[in-house]
């Protein structure tokens, strides 16, 4: 138990410790604590392959009690979310060192990333929403960071649109308390919820995901620095809302014939509708952004399925999705911190005098559009198949058509960005920091890809 404690503490000391550090020791000291956090995470999963579960329960009130679980979901999101985290905070040390308030940034990252890991752990619905609402917290705090009026106006659209989902599931966890009396994860499996209680928790996790009709906070959040974004979409928060799903609906409650309908309905449509705003924007923050609505689409679709390998495809897919969007939104800060700035259309020939970036591009690209043999392939062609073999004919048209919407954008982005004449000046590439993090993350992606039945095999034994 003490590496998961371990886990979810240490991003919260190095928080501390960096309000007593020098300057110069500050971004060091976040690099460091999301490190060992990784490490414990990873500890953590492989005392989970072998014992199956970890388990912490203290009792304080009858609906409030201090419990952990060390189960295969919670362990898997751990790791994959500490390993992004990190790579991101390394990608930091260049991106941030000439920013005011520096420090401020590494000390909300840490809590970010801790609270996410209280939060993926927690075993009992109410810790599980306070950790959730710290999250929040965060993500209103680093939204706004650059303290500009549009930054304050897209951090408090961000902070009020999940505030509102995340009320609605309260109302949803208490009514599961009435129904069930309990709020421990561990007392509640196998419970059968009403639908009103299902859709109130629907509504705080499609919020917190982005999805139909709460996806507009998502995009306008690109006004944040693009290490920032990159946490938002793929290590920490939108994750917490599939992780939730996952957590609730694929390893918890049994859920309604109507509920399942109504969840892959949004999940659906919001493939489409996601997809489709990425083709007609020219910003690059903003399409990546209307990218990641539309691919956790595919991932709550394929958790909404009810089948034996849903949870496990649903999990490849957060970590395809993960390392390769973090990739691409690093890219993209490559870009902007290049060039100075966002708009497509002020942008081109790149690929003369940034090959690496757009190399790292490229695989994480094509790991998200779902080519062979990248990571991102596998779980988007077993959602589509699975779709069509439960019979969810319109689910798995909108997939197809939304993984051509996928080709098409990001081909668009790399077209305009890094070929054709050269519009803006780029002397040369990045840092190495830079380059190396998004270089790693696309090689992982196409690694991974290759050998796909190493995270199979680990997901299918920590789910057994």
């Amino acid at each position: 138990m003490s590496q998961l404690f371990l886990t979810v503490l240490i991003p919260f000391f190095g928080a501390v410790l960096i309000l007593g550090s020098p300057k110069r020791y500050r971004p060091y000291v976040a690099v460091t604590a999301l490190g060992l956090t990784f490490i414990f995470s990873l500890a953590t999963l492989f005392i989970a392959l072998r014992l199956n579960e970890l388990y912490f329960h203290k009792f304080i009130t009858s609906w409030l009690s201090i419990s952990f679980t060390g189960d295969g979901l919670a362990v898997f999101m751990a790791a994959v979310s500490s390993f992004v985290a990190f790579l991101i905070s390394i990608y930091s040390l260049e991106y941030m060192s000439q920013t005011d308030f520096a420090a401020e940034f590494y000390f909300w990252m840490l809590v970010f990333v801790g609270s996410m890991m209280g939060l993926v752990f927690s075993a009992n619905l109410i810790l599980l929403y306070c950790f959730w609402e710290m999250t929040a917290v965060c993500s209103w705090r680093l939204i706004g960071f650059y303290r500009k009026e549009k930054d304050i106006k897209a951090a408090d659209r961000a902070f009020l649109v999940t505030f509102v989902g995340a009320s609605l599931m309260l109302a949803g966890i208490v009514l599961v308390y009435i129904s069930c009396g309990t709020l421990d994860i561990a007392f509640l499996k196998g419970k059968t919820i009403s639908n009103l209680a299902a859709l109130l928790l629907l509504a705080g996790i499609i919020s917190k995901s982005a999805q139909l009709p709460f996806q507009t906070w998502l995009p306008d959040a690109g006004v944040a620095p693009t290490p920032v974004t990159a946490l938002l979409h793929a290590a920490v928060l939108v994750k917490i809302g599939v992780y939730v799903f996952a957590r609730l609906f694929g390893a918890t409650f049994f859920a309604s014939v109507d509920f399942t309908a109504t969840a892959i309905a949004i999940s659906s449509v919001t493939i489409i509708v996601g997809g489709a705003a990425a083709l007609v924007e020219n910003n690059i923050k903003r399409i990546l952004a209307y990218s990641t609505i539309s691919q956790l689409g595919y991932i709550l679709l394929v958790l909404s399925i009810s089948d034996g390998i849903s949870l496990q495809i649903g999990l490849l897919y957060v970590l395809a999705h993960s390392l390769a969007k973090a990739g691409l939104f690093l890219c993209a800060g490559i870009i902007e911190h290049k060039t100075k700035t966002k708009d497509l259309n002020e942008l081109g020939g790149l690929l003369k005098t940034m090959p690496l970036t757009a190399a790292a591009y490229l695989l994480c690209a094509f790991s998200i559009i779902g080519l062979p043999p990248f990571l991102g392939f596998w779980p988007k062609l077993m959602t589509i198949l699975l779709s069509f073999k439960r019979d969810h004919f319109f689910a798995g048209y909108m997939a197809l058509i939304g993984a051509l919407f996928t080709l098409f954008y990001l081909m668009r982005l790399f077209n305009k960005a890094f070929l054709g004449g050269v519009n803006t000046e780029a002397s040369k590439e990045a840092s190495p920091k830079m380059v190396g993090v998004v270089l790693t993350l696309g090689f992982l992606s196409f690694l991974l890809g290759i050998l796909v039945k190493l995270p199979l095999n680990i997901l299918t034994r920590l789910l057994m």
